[in-house]
């Protein structure tokens, strides 16, 4: 797993996050949760033509659930410093 070794840089979370999408491609499925919207990504990735991709491949056979809830993990973190 990781890039080639040479001249090239040492992969980086996002060039293995996009490895682990890119081999589970159209063979598994991927269940993931995100508190950003699509548009937000290429700030955490840092890379467009990743973003890009990676989202390409997400998005292809997708069911998008949005929640739209108040955050449990908040509400307890809040409960819990007012305890």
């Amino acid at each position: 797993m990781g890039q080639p070794k040479g001249n090239r840089s040492p992969a980086t979370g996002a060039d293995l996050l996009f490895e682990v999408v890119s081999d589970r491609y159209e063979r598994r499925s991927i269940v993931l949760t995100t508190n950003l919207p699509f548009e937000e990504w290429n700030s955490v990735l840092a890379s467009e033509p990743l973003t890009h991709a990676m989202l390409d491949r997400l998005t292809h056979h997708v069911h998008i659930l949005e929640m739209n809830a108040r955050s449990y993990r908040l509400a307890q973190s809040l409960q819990a410093r007012t305890t």
